[in-house]
C-alpha cells in the first residue's frame, strides 16, 4: 500500500489532531478541511523536511466521499468491538458506539437506545443487525411514517417500531386514521 492511502500520524499531537479532524468531518459534519494549493514556496518546505501535521492525503479521499467514509467508520467500529473469536458485540457495547457514531446524525437513534435500556432483554448485536440498525435510521423518518410494516428488519427493530406507536399513543392500521362522524 503507497503512503498515501494510509492516515499517517507520528506524534500523540497529530494522532489526536488527526482523530479530531476526522470526528468533525464524519461526526459532527463539518466542513471539510480544503488541501493547501500548490506553491513554490510549499514545495520547497516539504523537501525541506516542513510538512502538514499528518499526511491528510487518506482525509481527503474520506472529505471527498463523506457518505463512504462514514460507512467505512462504522463497520470499523464493529470489528473493533466484536471479541476476537466471537461474532457479536454486547448490547452495552453496541449502545455505546451508536450513541457516539449514529445518534448525531439519525435522531431516531436516540429512541432506539431508549427502547434498548427500557427493554433490558437484548444482549448482543450480530453483524446482521448492527449494519440494519444503521440502514433503518438512514431510511425511516423519526416519526415512522415511512416504515413498511413488511419490510424485512430484524426483530428487534419491528418490536421498537410496535414499542415507539405505543407509547406515542399511535395505533397501526386504519384505527389510527382520522374517522368522520355525521351528526344529524
Amino acid at each position: 500500500m503507497r503512503s498515501g492511502h494510509v492516515l499517517r500520524a507520528s506524534t500523540l499531537q497529530a494522532l489526536s489532531l488527526a482523530t479530531r479532524d476526522l470526528e468533525d468531518l464524519l461526526l459532527l459534519d463539518k466542513p471539510p478541511i480544503q488541501p493547501p494549493a500548490e506553491s513554490p514556496v510549499k514545495r520547497s518546505a516539504q523537501s525541506a523536511g516542513w510538512s502538514e501535521p499528518y499526511s491528510r492525503q487518506k482525509y481527503y479521499q474520506y472529505a471527498a466521499n463523506k457518505e463512504k467514509a462514514f460507512l467505512e467508520l462504522y463497520a470499523f467500529c464493529f470489528s473493533l468491538a466484536k471479541p476476537p473469536t466471537g461474532r457479536n458485540i454486547d448490547m452495552d457495547t453496541a449502545s455505546a458506539f451508536w450513541s457516539v457514531l449514529v445518534a448525531p446524525k439519525y435522531p431516531i437513534m436516540n429512541d432506539i437506545l431508549k427502547f434498548i435500556a427500557e427493554k433490558g432483554t437484548y444482549k448482543g448485536v450480530n453483524k446482521d443487525l448492527w449494519n440494519m440498525t444503521l440502514e433503518f435510521c438512514r431510511t425511516v423518518q423519526p416519526d415512522l411514517s415511512n416504515y413498511d410494516p413488511d419490510g424485512a428488519w430484524p426483530t428487534m427493530l419491528d418490536n421498537f417500531v410496535t414499542w415507539k406507536k405505543s407509547s406515542c399513543g399511535q395505533s397501526s392500521g386504519a384505527q389510527g386514521e382520522e374517522q368522520s362522524i355525521e351528526i344529524s
